[in-house]
């Protein structure tokens, strides 16, 4: 292997075929920390109590981060300091596009603080144009010749990302690292991964940028929150952006831990799209005599008369009978379904794109981090515990993206008027008052 495989990573030993001729500068670091009745894994975090990790002969291992490959006491790490060895090119940023005055003002101020290597987040709503805004901090971080990493806890966001990085930073060989498909991992100024990734990195980055901090698995996951400390250096700058902060963040501002900047704007300059509610029966016993709502089906037709859309369901088990039931009510109208393990996801996210489907039947898996221009969003059992008020903001900010159709239709249907489709009501509220008064000036 090439020793640069090394630089900023903790592997397996292992994991390593061949070491380098020149072994000089590579530390040989220990993996997990065994103290009386527990054992702490130096790449995870996680604390286990011994007995559930007792292996033969008093060695140990971490359960927690087994699919990264198995962490033991009978393991080390090998691992090479960030030596930051990168030939800059002359241009760095290709990217010819323009951002709006307020884009460019919060742009400025995201730039000032990664230049300043601090902890700093950036709450921007849905489609305010959080990548482009990132791209004047990256560009200033590249020319110095620092490491940057950009995270994400979805895959689909590490693809849409990865495009676009590409012709913004066109002359930069970009690492794009996530476990659907396994690749050597290949020393580059620039990496998009997804934020399990960061678990084999330490003190690798410069600046950091964790993209939809508030997404499933990331918040709620102390590992990948323990791998964004370990994977940028002691000294680094770490960006989170969101449109929808958790309470740890929201109390991180008022603490003064975080700095802050605001966007309650899109891209365009238009508000959010307000939620419409509309209370319906039982749609479950609905859909087992193979019937929708009236009005949903209605709005469905509607906005294909002339648009495209996306219909969210609660569960995977709701697909197949929502499929069936349109199936028959739009004859003339090419859809399908989709959801996080569905094997062609990908394939059929992109035939979207694309235009060959007119909508999608979709879990909360397109909640984030794919954008369809002009659509709108159909969302049936919004009052679901598994759609998060979160979750439904991001789900209502997938419409209104376009600037030929900034405002499109969100439209929940509910049984009961639950606190986490109020709390989502309220998010919108709140960031559209902050922008209609940027609009009074």
């Amino acid at each position: 292997m090439d020793i640069s495989e090394l630089y900023g990573r903790r592997v397996l030993c292992p994991q390593v075929e061949q070491l380098p001729i020149d072994g000089s500068q590579i530390q040989i670091l220990p993996t997990l920390k065994v103290g009386e009745k527990t054992i702490t894994c130096v790449r995870c975090g996680t604390v286990t109590n011994k007995w559930i990790t007792a292996m033969p002969s008093q060695q140990y291992y971490c359960p927690q981060c087994v699919t990264l490959g198995r962490v033991s006491t009978l393991d080390k790490f090998y691992h090479v300091p960030e030596p930051n060895q990168f030939e800059v090119p002359q241009r760095i940023l290709t990217w010819r596009g323009q951002l709006s005055p307020l884009q460019t003002k919060v742009s400025t101020m995201v730039k000032e603080r990664m230049d300043q290597h601090r902890r700093q987040l950036l709450w921007a709503v849905t489609g305010a144009g959080k990548t482009e805004m990132m791209f004047a901090g990256i560009t200033a971080a590249l020319k110095r010749g620092e490491r940057v990493a950009i995270a994400s806890p979805r895959v689909d966001v590490c693809l849409e990302l990865y495009p676009r990085l590409q012709v913004a930073f066109a002359d930069f060989s970009i690492a794009l690292l996530h476990g659907r498909e396994p690749q050597k991992c290949k020393y580059r100024q620039l990496t998009i991964c997804t934020t399990h990734q960061l678990l084999r990195f330490y003190h690798a980055f410069d600046n950091l940028i964790i993209d939809e901090v508030d997404s499933f698995p990331y918040a709620a996951n102390s590992a990948l929150l323990f791998a964004t400390k370990q994977a940028v250096k002691k000294n680094g700058g770490i960006l989170f952006m969101t449109a929808t902060p958790g309470k740890k963040l929201i109390r991180q501002i008022s603490k003064k831990k975080l700095m802050v900047s605001y966007l309650p704007l899109r891209y365009h300059g238009n508000l959010l799209p307000q939620i419409k509610i509309f209370l319906t029966s039982d749609w479950r016993k609905q859909l087992q005599r193979k019937r929708l709502p009236n009005k949903l089906l209605n709005e469905l037709k509607k906005t294909l008369a002339n648009y495209r859309c996306l219909l969210f369901v609660p569960h995977v088990s709701d697909l197949q009978p929502t499929f069936l039931c349109l199936q028959e009510a739009l004859t003339d109208k090419k859809f399908t379904t989709v959801h996080a393990t569905d094997p062609k996801r990908l394939e059929k996210v992109q035939q979207m794109r694309d235009g060959k489907y007119e909508f999608l039947i979709t879990t909360s898996i397109l909640e984030r981090g794919v954008t369809f221009p002009g659509i709108d969003v159909f969302v049936l059992g919004a009052d679901d515990q598994v759609f998060s008020s979160s979750a439904l903001v991001q789900i209502a900010g997938r419409a209104g993206r376009s600037a030929s159709r900034p405002t499109g239709k969100v439209m929940f249907w509910v049984q009961s008027y639950s606190r986490q489709v109020r709390e989502a009501q309220r998010q919108i509220a709140y960031m559209n008052r902050k922008g209609r008064r940027l609009l009074r000036g």
